[in-house]
């Protein structure tokens, strides 16, 4: 390269947005090898040589806007403070990674200040908060589309935006491989295996578990064979292994740290709360019947604001109710069992429509497959060197 390496500043929030970013550095540091980035990440983003002045988790929050409250001053406090050390010494870039509510109001002052912003995963407009993308023109230079049918409709509002691909259907293969993800966990080859994924937030553990493993304690009575699996994130594990406890599952589920793209590849069926989990488990081409709760209030003002029939990601991809949603008040441990068990009964007595889910998550598996980190730095290269 002949241009000098740029001082890039970056947020993500969450530990999607700490896989989004780590990828991103990838991509930038085939670009510039020595390229400083400093801001807020996770362990993806530290292991590339981030610099992490905040941990990503202090963004982590779950609703639409109750529980957001209770954290709020603490938010606003660690924005406050990074807006002021990057308008001191103004990086040549900076990156929002998802987190649009903290992200885009810092780009927007970060804009107006001669900065170049990029924000990478386009907000969902499509979905809900329609109104959000005024904000997003006055905030960002240009948005890095994870869905191929983005761009077209910023274009329409006047935002520059390139398509890169969801990384993650570079990272998870075509073809998973069942049989070694199932040694790595222990499991048989013939062993009918659940996964369940209750949500990687504090929040989603308090409102989504409880009605997960009441679920599950439903399956094991009448499918004792079936095993289950959850993988937790590290700090949440122990509050997961004692809501198993009280709900009687016992060491009826195997709680495992980590390890979600091993335990997606080596279930048969995954019941899992609607987040980018849930296209994770399309990508690996595995039935699933979708749940989610939240805070009363926060459900209520997210509803006024939903655009689609859908909520999770393979159904809005898809443009059909191609797996089960319960959502709320559906989500009861009755109603997921249910649609769980009728995933299993099918996968002896209607292979077809298995076969078909298959097909469908083949198909948007290579609609979204891209080379994402180079996409991404070439776009990043042309923002900062027109």
């Amino acid at each position: 390269m002949t241009h000098s390496v740029p001082r890039v500043a970056m947020v993500a929030g969450e530990t999607s947005g700490d896989l989004l970013a780590g990828l991103l550095l990838d991509g930038l540091r085939s670009l510039w090898p020595d390229l400083p980035s400093q801001g807020i990440g996770g362990p993806q983003m530290v292991q590339r040589g981030f610099d992490a002045w905040w941990p990503s988790e202090k963004l982590a929050v779950h609703g639409y806007s109750f529980e957001v409250l209770r954290r709020l001053a603490e938010i606003i406090g660690i924005r406050k403070q990074l807006r002021a050390r990057l308008l001191q010494h103004k990086p040549d870039v900076f990156i929002g990674v998802d987190a649009p509510d903290f992200n885009l109001g810092l780009e927007a002052d970060l804009r107006a200040a001669g900065v170049k912003t990029v924000h990478f995963v386009c907000p969902s407009i499509w979905a809900w908060r329609a109104e959000r993308v005024e904000k997003i023109c006055r905030s960002t230079d240009h948005v890095l589309c994870i869905f191929p049918f983005e761009p077209e409709l910023l274009a329409r509002h006047g935002i520059a935006a390139t398509y890169v691909g969801h990384p993650l259907a570079a990272v998870i293969p075509m073809e998973p491989d069942r049989a070694a993800a199932r040694a790595r966990l222990g499991l048989g080859l013939d062993d009918e295996v659940l996964a369940i994924l209750p949500g990687s937030r504090r929040a989603e553990v308090q409102y989504i578990t409880p009605s997960f493993f009441q679920a599950a304690a439903l399956i094991r009575r009448t499918h004792p064979a079936i095993k289950m699996v959850v993988p937790a994130v590290p700090a949440l594990r122990d509050r997961i292994a004692r809501m198993a406890q009280e709900c009687g599952l016992g060491d009826a589920v195997h709680i495992v740290t980590g390890q979600s793209h091993t335990v997606l590849a080596a279930c048969d069926v995954t019941l899992i709360a609607s987040g980018t989990a849930t296209l994770e488990a399309a990508l690996f081409k595995r039935p699933m019947v979708i749940g989610y709760r939240m805070h009363p209030l926060s459900w209520r003002l997210m509803r006024r604001k939903q655009l689609q029939p859908w909520v999770g990601l393979p159904n809005i991809l898809c443009g059909d109710f191609v797996v089960p949603e319960l959502i709320q008040d559906a989500a009861t441990p009755q109603a997921l069992a249910a649609a769980v068990l009728q995933w299993f009964d099918d996968r002896h007595d209607n292979p077809q429509r298995m076969a078909a889910l298959a097909q469908r998550f083949t198909a948007l598996h290579h609609s979204l497959q891209r080379n994402t980190p180079q996409l991404a730095a070439d776009a990043i290269r042309k923002i900062l060197h027109p």
